[in-house]
């Protein structure tokens, strides 16, 4: 069976990518490695997964899905895909929001485009974000929850993709899987995330930025979770049942909301040193707090989460000085 997984050089692809291989599928990778952050770790992550023989990899833009049909060929039969190429970020979003349109809404299309042209496609499973939720302050958050009241334009395009996403199954019937991300962490991870920042700051001395003088939480959720619920929910495709379209959209998240003062200190801990706090006000389009309510990803495909902070910031930490050399 052949995969194919956009952004494949990204934290979560590259993880998606390993864990596909590992179970023997044939996976196909997409980027277009972009220099948002540090293009070395994306390459690193490529090469990491370059060695294997049932991985092939196109570096280009998801939005030209034609070119992608024409660069894959007849001879690869797509049964599934994996959609997590995006342009993240919510602060980013202020000051470049033609990013968000180019690849998280133009791009979108194009990967519905490029599934509901080739029959051979069974599932697509595609990468929402809790940001969806806004300022809602009633937790956990449920899927049933409203989130048309978005506080980012990252978060908009994120709720727009599985409105388009809801739209293609309506129309073309294909089977599809909206999973919104809790803050997601671990080994490979992200740059412009939290737990790099920090992590970084400490083990060099300079004082990390804490937004809202630290009153914050996060559902923190480590790598190996995430993948495990991808992999979960790429096998049970949605169906198509009471005349309702085969499109699901479910959380998944660690289930606990944690203090943003509980994860430096456990940072702290794990560094062997302590922190230097610059506390800072809210920033534009941030949230006071996420917390995922995983029933309905539980009861379909028996998501359960193993990894605690207590845990996961360890072992993040321990893979952060390996590959820095540190």
């Amino acid at each position: 069976m052949t995969t194919l997984v956009t952004g494949a050089a990204g934290f979560i692809g590259f993880h998606v990518c390993q864990a596909l291989l590992a179970r023997g599928d044939a996976v196909v990778g997409i980027d277009n490695v972009n220099d948002y952050y540090d293009v070395a770790l994306k390459k690193a992550r490529l090469a990491d997964l370059a060695d294997q023989p049932n991985f092939q990899f196109l570096e280009m833009d998801i939005v030209d899905a034609g070119t992608l049909s024409q660069r894959l060929g007849s001879a690869t039969k797509i049964r599934r895909v994996v959609h997590l190429a995006a342009q993240a970020g919510v602060r980013y979003s202020l000051t470049n929001p033609m990013a968000y349109v180019h690849s998280n809404l133009t791009g979108h299309v194009a990967i519905l485009e490029y599934c509901r042209h080739n029959d051979s496609v069974e599932h697509l499973v595609y990468a929402s974000s809790s940001s969806v939720y806004g300022g809602n302050d009633s937790l956990p958050f449920r899927v049933e929850d409203r989130v048309d009241h978005p506080v980012s334009l990252y978060a908009a395009t994120k709720k727009a993709d599985e409105l388009m996403s809801h739209t293609y199954s309506h129309l073309y019937g294909l089977p599809q899987t909206g999973l919104r991300f809790f803050t997601v962490y671990g080994p490979w991870g992200r740059p412009d995330m939290a737990m790099w920042i920090f992590t970084d700051a400490i083990i060099g001395g300079r004082p990390i930025p804490v937004f809202n003088q630290g009153d914050m939480k996060r559902d923190f959720t480590y790598i190996d979770d995430i993948v495990a619920g991808v992999l979960a929910t790429l096998d049970n495709p949605a169906q198509n049942k009471n005349g309702a379209p085969p499109h699901k959209v479910y959380n998944i998240g660690n289930s606990r909301s944690e203090d943003l003062m509980r994860l430096i200190s456990l940072l702290e801990q794990a560094i062997g040193c302590k922190a230097e706090i610059r506390f800072e006000p809210m920033q534009p389009g941030d949230v006071k707090e996420t917390y995922a309510d995983i029933s309905a990803i539980e009861r379909d495909v028996g998501y359960a989460p193993t990894t605690p902070i207590d845990v996961g910031v360890p072992k993040f930490v321990e893979w952060f000085r390996a590959y820095n050399g540190l």
